[in-house]
């Protein structure tokens, strides 16, 4: 049996979600979804955004629970790779993930931010195995754009 590409495993996990990342992914304005300095690669911040909908919307602690908040965390993983992808022209273009950032709109009490954090990193461990283990920062913030529960931004290292 042939091993998964990292390209076959993202679709994988989508298709598990029940979200396909094909055509155009909405920028809600005039910045680039990705810059590359050198093989480093920086997404800017994806909402959990499928096709023109943010898909997973309100507070985390109030409106939004953990789970549903470890959903929109993995769809926002998903769209960064998405962009990765289309900029590589495949995953297995990537050698390392360096940094991911996830903010979660959130209540004042609630502390599970790392959790919520913790399905994208897995999801990127799945993708990527030991290339996938990363540096990360999790906090809760206020607002997001569009009212989205989580936004993730992430960078890589492209292979030479």
């Amino acid at each position: 049996m042939t091993a998964l590409t990292r390209d076959q495993i993202a679709d994988r996990i989508a298709a598990e979600l029940g979200h396909s990342f094909e055509g155009e992914l909405v920028a809600g304005g005039h910045y680039a979804p990705v810059a590359r300095d050198g093989n480093t690669l920086y997404t800017s911040g994806q909402v959990p955004r499928v096709g023109t909908t943010v898909v997973v919307t309100g507070r985390v602690g109030e409106q939004v629970s953990l789970e549903k908040a470890r959903e929109a965390a993995q769809i926002c993983a998903l769209r960064c790779l998405t962009l990765l992808r289309r900029e590589l022209g495949s995953l297995d273009g990537i050698e390392k993930l360096l940094r991911v950032g996830v903010f979660v709109q959130c209540t004042a009490d609630f502390t599970q931010q790392s959790e919520v954090a913790d399905a994208a990193s897995d999801l990127l461990h799945r993708v990527f195995g030991d290339a996938g283990v990363h540096v990360r920062t999790a906090v809760g913030v206020y607002a997001l754009p569009k009212n989205a529960s989580v936004e993730l931004e992430m960078t890589a290292l492209a292979k030479r």
